[in-house]
């Protein structure tokens, strides 16, 4: 009888943790335009065409594809995610910025004044942004259920436990709480690359004291 209880507790505190882990995505660079950026690039009432669905809801790859362009250097081909937003804004990595010539600060999406600008290209049409390029800073978007669940709040900084071939401990993770999201961790590659990162890889929140 106490041998089935300390099984029972035991299987019960692993699923407690199962439970509260999430998966882990690792985004590469890509493009956030604005309406008018994408009248400019594409013509005038132009929309994007939807390639997949991503795990944020509403939030989708594009078909089409800009050429970025920094002081030193660029990327072809490099992905448009939709919808539209009120700015423009691309998002890379630390190594990214090195091929392009410069330094972009590590921000939330969203919060790019005083960020460098950058040049996006399609075809023969070009178009110069005096703000929005960032490192995105590592995040976990929650529901307020798995955020009451991990006793987490909006905008908390936590630290973060992920699991696999090379697991580590992120530090300086925030939390984006939402309804309207799904709970992924989101990563960089050169972040997922420490990891070794592999597609289905899980984390879990370790609470700062």
């Amino acid at each position: 009888m106490v041998f089935e209880s300390l099984v029972e507790k035991v299987v019960s505190r692993i699923q407690e943790e199962l439970d509260t882990t999430f998966e882990v995505e690792a985004s590469g660079r890509h493009i956030h335009l604005s309406q008018e950026a994408l009248d400019h690039l594409f013509g005038p009432g132009y929309q994007l065409t939807k390639a997949k669905d991503l795990s944020q809801p509403g939030q989708y790859a594009c078909e089409e594809r800009l050429t970025l362009v920094g002081p030193r250097g660029s990327f072809q081909n490099v992905v448009i995610l939709g919808p539209v937003r009120s700015a423009s804004q691309v998002e890379v990595s630390a190594t990214d910025c090195l091929t392009l010539g410069v330094k972009a600060p590590i921000r939330e999406s969203g919060d790019i004044n005083g960020s460098p600008g950058f040049v996006l290209v399609n075809g023969t049409r070009s178009l110069s942004v005096d703000q929005g390029l960032i490192v995105a800073k590592r995040h976990v978007h929650m529901t307020p259920e798995d955020a009451a669940k991990a006793g987490v709040s909006n905008h908390e900084i936590v630290q973060v436990q992920v699991y696999g071939e090379r697991p580590l401990i992120f530090d300086d993770v925030v939390i984006r709480v939402s309804p309207q999201f799904a709970t992924y961790m989101h990563i960089d590659y050169d972040e997922a690359n420490a990891a070794g990162f592999k597609k289905g890889m899980r984390g879990r929140i370790l609470k700062k004291n």
